[in-house]
C-alpha cells in the first residue's frame, strides 16, 4: 500500500514538473492560416507580396540576436518579439511587412490585399507592440538591431502614415511608442558616434541614415532631421577617391560607396553634390556605357552570407538610380549611371525567388524598395 501511495505521488510530482505543451501566457496566438490566390502574370511585385506573407509569420529557421542576462532570458523568437519574429531574424520580418503595407500603397488592385490586412492586423496589435518595446528596454539591448532593423522600422511608420486604409492609422498609432523609442535612442547615439561605419552590411551607417532622413522629413521630426544632417555632412563632406573597384566584398549587400554617395544627395543642393561626386567618385563615366560597373556574382545561393550579393546588385540599381536622380538635367554621368542601375536591377530581380529561404526571407523587400522606386518617389 505504502509503495502504491509512493508511487503515486511520485508520478503526481513528475507530471507537475513536467514542460508544458501549452505555450507561454505571454506569447501571442499563432497566425492566422492565409490562403494567397495565383499571382498576375507580369506583375513582379505580386511575387514579392507572396515571399512576404508566406514569411512575416513564419518563426522557424530562425537566427536572433539576443544579449540574455540570466537563463530566464531564454526564450523562443515568437515569445521575444510577439511583432517580429517571422523571416529568420528581426530586421527582415520588419521590412517584411513594410514590404507589405508598401505593396497596399502602390497596388491598389493587388490580389494580396485581403490576405496583407489580416496578416499586418495579426502582428499590430497594443500587446505585441508593448511586448517589442519591453524587449528594447532590458539592460543590455541598447544597440539591438541599431542602426539597420530600426531604420526599417521607421520607414514602415513612413509607410502607414502614407496609406489612406483606415486599419494603418490605427497600426500608425498601436507602433507609435516603438517609434519614439527608437528616435530617441538613435538621438542619443548620434551625440556618440565619432566615425561612420563603412561596412557592406548591416551595421553600414550610410543606408540608414538615409531611410532615417526619409523618415524625418515625410514625418516632420524636424530636430531629429537637423541632427542627423549635421552628423551626415561632418562624416562625409570631405570624402573623396571612394575605393569603388575593391567592392564588393564577399558577404555584402550594400556599397558602402554607393550607398554614402546616395545619402549625400538628401543633404546637399543638386549643384553642391554633382561637384562633390566629381572628387568622391571620379571613375564615373560620361559614355553611357553599363559596364564600367559589373553586377556580383553568386556561386552557392544557399548559403546566408554568399547570397547577400543578390541584395547588393537590388541596392547598387536604387543607389546609382537615386544618384542619377539628383544630378542637374543633361550632367553627362547619368547615362551610364542609369545603364549600370538597368543592368544590375535585371540580375537582381531575376534572383528573388522561393527556392532557397536563404534569400527568399529578404530579397523581395530589397526587390520591392527598388521596383517602386521608395527611395527617390515622394511615395
Amino acid at each position: 500500500m505504502t509503495r502504491h501511495l509512493l508511487i503515486g505521488l511520485t508520478a503526481l510530482l513528475l507530471a507537475a514538473c513536467a514542460p508544458s505543451a501549452t505555450p507561454e501566457p505571454d506569447a501571442p496566438p499563432p497566425a492566422p492560416e492565409i490562403t494567397l490566390p495565383d499571382a498576375r502574370e507580369g506583375v513582379v511585385t505580386d511575387r514579392f507580396a507572396r515571399l512576404a506573407l508566406q514569411c512575416v509569420h513564419r518563426e522557424y529557421p530562425n537566427k536572433i540576436s539576443h544579449v540574455m542576462n540570466s537563463a530566464a532570458d531564454a526564450s523562443t523568437p515568437r515569445e521575444l518579439h510577439p511583432a517580429f519574429y517571422g523571416c529568420f531574424d528581426w530586421h527582415s520580418s520588419v521590412h517584411g511587412h513594410w514590404l507589405l503595407a508598401r505593396i497596399l500603397n502602390t497596388d491598389p488592385d493587388t490580389p494580396y490585399r485581403d490576405a496583407i490586412i489580416t496578416a499586418l492586423g495579426h502582428s499590430f496589435t497594443p500587446e505585441n507592440i508593448e511586448g517589442e518595446i519591453a524587449y528594447f528596454r532590458v539592460e543590455g539591448r541598447t544597440s539591438f538591431e541599431r542602426p539597420y532593423g530600426t531604420a526599417w522600422l521607421l520607414q514602415l511608420m513612413t509607410e502607414l502614415r502614407e496609406s489612406d486604409l483606415p486599419e494603418a492609422r490605427t497600426w500608425a498609432s498601436t507602433l507609435e511608442p516603438l517609434e519614439a523609442l527608437i528616435e530617441a535612442e538613435t538621438s542619443s547615439w548620434l551625440t556618440k558616434l565619432a566615425y561612420p561605419i563603412r561596412l557592406g552590411t548591416h551595421n553600414q551607417t550610410a543606408f540608414a541614415f538615409g531611410l532615417m532622413l526619409d523618415w524625418s522629413r515625410a514625418n516632420n521630426a524636424g530636430a531629429f532631421n537637423a541632427q542627423l544632417t549635421r552628423k551626415v555632412l561632418e562624416f562625409h563632406s570631405n570624402d573623396v577617391n571612394c575605393p569603388l573597384g575593391y567592392e564588393p566584398s564577399g558577404e555584402d549587400f550594400l556599397s558602402p560607396c554607393l550607398m554614402e554617395a546616395d545619402l549625400m544627395r538628401r543633404v546637399m543642393q543638386a549643384d553642391q553634390y554633382a561637384t562633390w561626386l566629381k572628387a568622391f567618385l571620379p571613375q564615373i563615366p560620361t559614355n553611357g556605357a553599363a559596364d564600367w560597373l559589373l553586377p556580383g556574382v553568386v556561386l552557392d545561393p544557399t548559403d546566408g552570407k554568399l547570397v547577400h550579393l543578390d541584395g547588393v546588385n537590388l541596392s547598387r540599381a536604387w543607389a546609382l538610380q537615386g544618384i542619377a536622380s539628383a544630378l542637374p538635367e543633361g550632367d553627362a554621368r547619368i547615362p551610364s549611371l542609369l545603364a549600370a542601375a538597368e543592368l544590375h536591377k535585371e540580375t537582381g530581380i531575376a534572383a528573388v525567388s522561393d527556392t532557397h529561404y536563404s534569400g527568399s526571407h529578404w530579397l523581395a523587400s530589397f526587390a520591392t524598395y527598388l521596383e517602386t522606386r521608395r527611395g527617390i518617389s515622394p511615395q
